[in-house]
């Protein structure tokens, strides 16, 4: 009886996803459960869906801001995209679909702690630090502490985003604690579509992987901060996380979702259904190479660019290439190659499927971390064996044939080659390398790392000619709802800047 539950839940949070974002809201949708009625075995499944589907397809904005992907000539301008003169409703859904998920997820844990069931409780925690730390990354201060105080607080004040950060680690240190004595039911095994029984994990494998994916995000919100550490490691954190003996994500270990994708409309991967094709045919025809990243990968004998981007499908006598790519911001004159003569940004090593599971945080990721803070001496190890079985494992994580040995090929080739004299620095080193691992995997992790570290150094800027003297925007601007419904304490923030105006980890 409770598998046939658990499959009518799973069609319950995929026919969510396929017709809006709110179908199964329990906030706001009438025709969705109440708040009295959902229990955190409900929820949970929701908000993993719902948390792997922002990862994505909702950083595209960061794809072509970062030379990862451009507009197809089949399209106009994107002028405010192109431009950076962004306004207050450029990406505002970030900050409200955002808050939407943070509002379930809240519920669950209150609900969770209500009924002693602790394994919920940490999963809400860390949950809510990967949703607050978005959010604090895209535009600095923000409600917290207050932010789902509705009955007593329905204006809720902002706080300071270094003050978010630092809460964000004492929650997981509190997640890590309480998933290592956690006990896990059946029905948590089965509701749990990252690391339950349904994605064949045991028990003891399921509370491991949940602490490597804490340990994980601890050390991520902690690199975030390499340039307000500066030269001072930030050792206790770093204490914490050691003493915990979990370790982080390593090779072979993503944290993904899978809550039944099929190929079935509003039920497909989503991932699949934006950028490669949906249920019903239609095909992205926006999104294409950016000549950047394709180059940088083509020309230095990398060949990731064949499954980060599709061969063109149809070639024509004036483009006859296999893979073709625009510039960010060019005008594209109506004779030049349109979005059937170019490559798509559904390669095969990430659109593999319509019904593969969803990535959230990807052992490839992890492994960049890890090297960066062992060659910042945060962490013990090999800083230079750290980094190399990180490019190994984004070969292995995309599928390439062969990918040891090719990867090793690589590795020989001077952009990528930790003893070559052009990369004495090994911070910019591995973040470059991670940024040409994470083509369309983590869009955002690249605007992250350009704002933090100013890596890639060679990053072109937009062609567009209403561009002017305009810059890679620093953060956006807080969404015109928040002028509208919560208008004095978003005054309180000053005059925002997105040209200027920067989160607190950005120095």
């Amino acid at each position: 009886m409770k598998k046939v539950i658990y499959s009518v839940f799973t069609l319950l949070v995929l026919s969510a996803a396929g017709c809006s974002d709110d179908f199964f809201d329990i906030n706001k949708n009438p025709n969705s459960p109440t708040t009295e009625s959902v229990s955190p075995q409900l929820i949970l499944p929701r908000v993993q869906h719902a948390v792997g589907a922002r990862m994505a397809v909702s950083y595209d904005f960061a794809a072509h801001w970062m030379g990862y992907w451009a507009r197809s000539g089949t399209y106009g301008p994107s002028q405010e995209r192109e431009s950076y003169n962004i306004t207050n409703t450029f990406e505002q859904d970030e900050w409200n679909t955002w808050y939407d998920i943070l509002t379930d997820v809240d519920i669950m844990e209150k609900k969770a702690v209500a009924e002693e069931q602790n394994f919920y409780v940490a999963i809400a925690k860390t949950l809510k630090s990967i949703g607050f730390m978005y959010i604090v990354d895209q535009y600095g201060n923000a409600p917290y502490t207050k932010a789902f105080d509705v009955t007593g607080n329905i204006l809720p004040a902002y706080d300071k985003g270094e003050d978010i950060y630092k809460d964000l680690l004492l929650q997981l240190d509190e997640a890590a604690r309480l998933m290592a004595g956690a006990a896990i039911t059946t029905d948590m095994r089965n509701v749990d579509i990252m690391f339950g029984s349904t994605r064949g994990y045991s028990v003891d494998n399921q509370k491991l992987m949940w602490r490597k994916l804490i340990n994980s995000q601890r050390l991520k919100l902690l690199i975030r901060q390499s340039e307000v550490f500066g030269g001072t490691a930030p050792a206790a954190e770093i204490a914490k996380i050691t003493a915990d003996g979990s370790g982080f994500l390593g090779a072979g270990q993503t944290a993904d979702v899978q809550p039944g994708y099929a190929v079935v409309d509003g039920q497909q991967n989503p991932f699949w259904n934006a950028y490669e094709v949906t249920a019903l045919g239609a095909r992205d025809d926006y999104n294409r190479a950016n000549n950047y990243v394709l180059d940088k990968l083509m020309n230095n004998n990398d060949i990731r660019y064949q499954y980060y981007f599709s061969k063109v499908q149809t070639k024509t006598t004036a483009q006859p290439n296999d893979y073709y790519g625009y510039n960010f911001g060019e005008i594209i004159p109506n004779n030049a190659p349109n979005a059937a003569n170019s490559s798509d940004v559904s390669g095969p090593g990430l659109a593999k499927s319509a019904t593969q599971p969803q990535w959230i945080f990807t052992s490839v990721e992890s492994m960049f971390l890890q090297a960066e803070a062992i060659q910042r001496g945060w962490l013990p190890g090999d800083a230079k064996a750290a980094y190399e079985n990180a490019v190994r494992e984004s070969f292995t994580w995309l599928g390439v044939s062969n990918a040891t040995a090719t990867a090793n090929t690589y590795l020989g080739e001077n952009i990528a080659n930790w003893d070559a004299p052009i990369n004495a620095n090994k911070i910019n080193l591995i973040v470059m390398q991670k940024y040409l691992a994470l083509v369309g995997i983590n869009n955002f992790e690249a605007w992250v790392d350009y704002r933090r570290v100013g890596v890639p150094t060679d990053l072109p800027l937009s062609l567009a000619p209403g561009r002017g003297t305009n810059g890679i925007p620093t953060r956006l601007l807080y969404p015109q709802s928040e002028y509208n419904y919560n208008s004095a304490n978003v005054a309180s923030q000053g005059s925002i800047n997105s040209q200027t105006s920067k989160v607190f980890w950005d120095k």
